[in-house]
C-alpha cells in the first residue's frame, strides 16, 4: 500500500521547505534509511531519510522547488502500483471529508476516556505537555509498535513540540494495544497517546470514536492495511538491529554536547550505550584540531567586467534577511566597547596546550570566560516576552558560523558546566558538521547569549546585530600586539577588543557595563575561573 510523506517540519519555525536535491528518482528502489533528499529550511540544508521501503513512485515537490509543511513531498509504495488518487485530487477531498465527520463527533472524543471505559489493568497514555507553550504534539517517531511489549523506562515515540524533539519514556509495563496518533501525525495536548495493558485486552471501547470513523473502510481495505502494518512493524524490528543501542538520557546528552554516539564506545548490556560513555567521552584527535571556530567565509561570487550576474537566495538568506531586520527594528540595540590585556590569557593558552592531547584557542577559552560571567549576571542572559522578562535557568551559549549560505549559530547547551577541551571538542564538531550541512535543527536552538568571532579575519573591532530572544551578543576583535602603558611604563602588549550589543529593553547600560568588567576580570587574570 502506497505511502505519503510530507514535506517534514524540521525546525519551530519552519512554514515551508525547499528541496535542494533529491537522492532518489521516480523508479528508484528505497530502503528505510536511505536519503530521498535534502530539505533547506529556515536554518539549514538536511539529510531527509525515508523510514519505509519500496519504490519511489512520485515526486510531489522538484528539486530546487519549494512547498509548505505537510503538503505532499513524495509516495512510496509497489512498483507499478495505482497511486492516481494520490496524486489527482482525491486524497484531499477524502481528508476534508474525514475532517467534517470528525467535527460532527463530540468534542468529548478528543479528550482521554473516562475512567469507566477503561478495562482492568490498561493504561491510556495522553499527550504530555512538554512546554509552557505547547497546545499540541507531532509524533516524529514511535520507537514501539501495535502488540510490542513495554516495560517501565523504554522509549515510547519521540514528540516533536513548539521547540524541540524529545524522547517520551513509557511509565508502565505491558504491551502497546494501540497507537492514537500516526507517525508524522499531531494531536492536543491530553488527547489519547497510547494504550498499554495486558496482551488481547478489549480496548474497542475506548477509543470508539476512532474505531468508528475507520468502521467505513472496506473489510478487505481493513486487511490489507493491517498486514502492510504487520511487514512495516516487522522491518522496524529488523533493522532496529543496524542502529546504535543507547539510552534515552545517554542520547539526549550527546546531542546536548554534539557527540557523535556512533564514536563511542558502549559499557552497557550487550554494548548498549549508557549516560556514564557519555559523560567520560573524549573525541579523538583530529587533523582540523587547530580549525577556528567560525568557518572560513563563502567562496567569492566569480567577477566578469562588464556583466551583471544574479544569485538566486537559498531559504537559509531569505530567513536570515527576516530574521536579522526583525531583531534591528524591534529591539532597541546599544554597545558597549572594553579593550582587554589578554598577555595572561596567552601564558595560560601555552601551558593548557602544553599538556598532552590537549589544544584549545582562544575563542574557547572566551565562551567559557563569557559563560561564567553569565551566572553572575542573569539579568545579561534573559529575553524580552512582551510583558515580562523570562531569566533563563541554563546558560546555552550559541556560536556563531559562517557557511556559504549565510550564517548559523550551533548551541553549546549548559556551557557554564563544561570543561575547555568539552567546549573545543564540541565547538570543531559542530563548525565542521555545519559547512557539511551536518547540523539538526534541535542544534541550533535554545540559546540563552551568543558568540561572534571575526578576530582571525584581522576584524579589530565591530559590532553584531543580536540574535533574538535572546537580549545581548558579544562580537569578539583580533589580539593585536602594539605599544601600551604598564605601570606608568610603554610597553609592548597583546591586546583585544571586545564589543557588546544589548537589548536595551532588558540589559540596562549598567548592567551591560558590568558584565564586561567581570569578563575582562576573567579574562586579565585567567585563574579568577577557579574561584
Amino acid at each position: 500500500m502506497a505511502e505519503v510523506i510530507t514535506m517534514p517540519r524540521l525546525s519551530d519555525t519552519m512554514t515551508e521547505g525547499k528541496v535542494a536535491k533529491w537522492h532518489k528518482k521516480v523508479g528508484d528502489k528505497v530502503k528505510e534509511g536511505d536519503i530521498l533528499a535534502e530539505i533547506e529550511t529556515d536554518k539549514a540544508v538536511q539529510d531527509f531519510e525515508s523510514e519505509i521501503e519500496g519504490t519511489l513512485l512520485y515526486v510531489g515537490v522538484e528539486e530546487g522547488g519549494a512547498a509548505a509543511v505537510d503538503s505532499v513531498l513524495a509516495i512510496i509504495g509497489n512498483e507499478g502500483e495505482d497511486i492516481s488518487g494520490l496524486t489527482g485530487g482525491a486524497a484531499a477531498p477524502a481528508a476534508a471529508t474525514e475532517e467534517k465527520k470528525s467535527e460532527e463527533q463530540p468534542k468529548a472524543e478528543t479528550a482521554a476516556p473516562a475512567a469507566a471505559e477503561v478495562p482492568a489493568g490498561v493504561e491510556v497514555i495522553t499527550m504530555p505537555r512538554l512546554s509552557d507553550t505547547m497546545t499540541e504534539g507531532k509524533v516524529a517517531k514511535w520507537h514501539k509498535s501495535v502488540g510490542d511489549t513495554v516495560k517501565e523506562g523504554d522509549l515510547l515515540a519521540e514528540i516533536e513540540t513548539d521547540k524541540a524533539v524529545q524522547d517520551f519514556e513509557s511509565e508502565f509495563n505491558g504491551v502497546l494495544l494501540k497507537q492514537g496518533v500516526e507517525e508524522g501525525g499531531a494531536a492536543p495536548v491530553d488527547s489519547v497517546l497510547a494504550i498499554i495493558g495486558p496482551a488481547g485486552t478489549d480496548i474497542s471501547a475506548v477509543g470508539a470514536p476512532k474505531a468508528a470513523a475507520q468502521s467505513t473502510e472496506k473489510p478487505a481495505e481493513q486487511k490489507a492495511e493491517a498486514k502492510t502494518d504487520e511487514k512495516a512493524a516487522l522491518a522496524a524490528n529488523s533493522s532496529s538491529s543496524d542502529r546504535v543501542a543507547i539510552s534515552p538520557l545517554a542520547k539526549k546528552m550527546a546531542q546536548d554536547k554534539g557527540v557523535d554516539i556512533n564514536s563511542v564506545q558502549g559499557s552497557g548490556e550487550n554494548g548498549r550505550i549508557v549516560k556514564k560513555d557519555i559523560e567520560n567521552y573524549q573525541p579523538a584527535a583530529k587533523t582540523a584540531a587547530s580549525a577556528p571556530a567560525v568557518s572560513a567565509a563563502p567562496a567569492a561570487v566569480s567577477f566578469v567586467q562588464g556583466e551583471d550576474t544574479e544569485t538566486q537566495n537559498s531559504q537559509v538568506r531569505n530567513i536570515i534577511a527576516k530574521r536579522l531586520s526583525e531583531s534591528k527594528f524591534s529591539a532597541p540595540h546599544y554597545y558597549l566597547m572594553v579593550e582587554i590585556n589578554m598577555d595572561k590569557a596567552i601564558e595560560a593558552r601555552k601551558e593548557i596546550n602544553s599538556l598532552p592531547d590537549t589544544k584549545i584557542s582562544f575563542n574557547d577559552m572566551i565562551i567559557k570566560a563569557t559563560a561564567i560571567a553569565l551566572r553572575k549576571h542573569p539579568q545579561v542572559n534573559s529575553s524580552w516576552a512582551g510583558d515580562k522578562i523570562i531569566h533563563r535557568g541554563n546558560i546555552n551559549i550559541g556560536v556563531a558560523v559562517a557557511i556559504p549560505d549565510g550564517l548559523v549559530v550551533p548551541v553549546l547547551k549548559n556551557t557554564d558546566q563544561m570543561t575547555y577541551t568539552q567546549i573545543s571538542a564540541s565547538v570543531k564538531d559542530m563548525a565542521s558538521r555545519a559547512k557539511s550541512k551536518g547540523l539538526k535543527a534541535n542544534e541550533m536552538e535554545g540559546s540563552t547569549f551568543s558568540i561572534s568571532n571575526l578576530g582571525m579575519f584581522g576584524i579589530e573591532t565591530f559590532t553584531s546585530i543580536i540574535n533574538q530572544p535572546n537580549s545581548a551578543i558579544l562580537s569578539v576583535g583580533a589580539i593585536i600586539e602594539k605599544p601600551i602603558v604598564k605601570d606608568g611604563q610603554i610597553v609592548v602588549g597583546n591586546t583585544m577588543k571586545l564589543s557588546l550589543a544589548c537589548d536595551h529593553r532588558v540589559v540596562d547600560g549598567a548592567t551591560g557595563a558590568q558584565f564586561l568588567q567581570t569578563l575582562r576580570t576573567y579574562l586579565e587574570s585567567p585563574l579568577t575561573l577557579l574561584l
